[in-house]
């Protein structure tokens, strides 16, 4: 058997290896838990999933100029994305919630899904700066001309059955509770389906659509239209 050292990696079990973008190992902690009416070390020898925030999270930030970096104390700094300026306050902020859910959504397997709560935040504020810009305003007045009665702010815009308010996208919300496929929110169980080429998809099925328009190689799935993808059958 010949093996691509690009794609493989031989390495004990315990240390992480990248898989789908996901940093991944079996964990050995000897931590003792009660489980019942015993005590056992429930996570010993169990898979683990982790988000590789460095060369994942960051990269997207820096790359479309989400956030940047102080000089004086190496602290990460949200900014505005002049971009964005030329696009109503609905399309910008459609832009933020789609690129944020898109990324929780892949990462919700993660064991370490809560740290993106400081992912939302840099989001976030990267949005009010760009609409602050936008309006030559600040933050705050954004915020004030936007919020809704309490403390959250959402953007209204009209529909056939009236103003409806669309709000900025929370990490919590995202954790593989919807399948990008048939939009089921109550799977017991949600797995990433992954292909090697977007440009080898064909457009023939609904997931494959959806893969072409989003530009991703990898989509969660409920475990039902996971099992019909990869039988070629139509989920009913």
């Amino acid at each position: 058997m010949e093996l691509s050292q690009e794609k493989t990696l031989i390495t004990h079990s315990n240390t992480y290896a990248r898989f789908l973008g996901y940093d991944v190992r079996v964990r050995r902690d000897q931590q003792i838990k009660p489980k019942g009416r015993f005590k056992t070390r429930s996570m010993n020898n169990k898979v683990e999933l982790n988000i590789p925030f460095k060369d994942k999270i960051e990269r997207f930030l820096f790359s479309n100029g989400i956030i940047e970096q102080r000089k004086d104390n190496g602290k990460y700094e949200p900014c505005k994305r002049p971009q964005l300026l030329n696009r109503t306050d609905l399309e910008i902020l459609t832009v933020y919630n789609a690129e944020l859910r898109g990324i929780c959504n892949y990462y919700g397997l993660a064991s370490n899904f809560n740290k993106l709560i400081y992912f939302n935040y840099l989001m976030e504020y990267s949005c009010l700066k760009t609409l602050a810009d936008k309006h030559r305003s600040k933050i705050s007045k954004v915020r004030g001309m936007y919020k809704d009665g309490s403390d959250a702010w959402g953007i209204p815009y009209q529909t056939k059955k009236g103003q409806k308010r669309m709000y900025f996208a929370k990490y919590s919300d995202c954790k593989g509770k919807q399948c990008e496929v048939c939009g089921c929110m109550n799977s017991k169980k949600y797995e990433i389906h992954h292909v090697n080429k977007v440009k080898n998809l064909k457009g023939r099925t609904k997931w494959e659509q959806i893969m072409i328009a989003k530009r991703r190689k990898t989509v969660v799935v409920c475990h039902k239209c996971h099992m019909a993808i990869h039988h070629g059958e139509k989920k009913e």
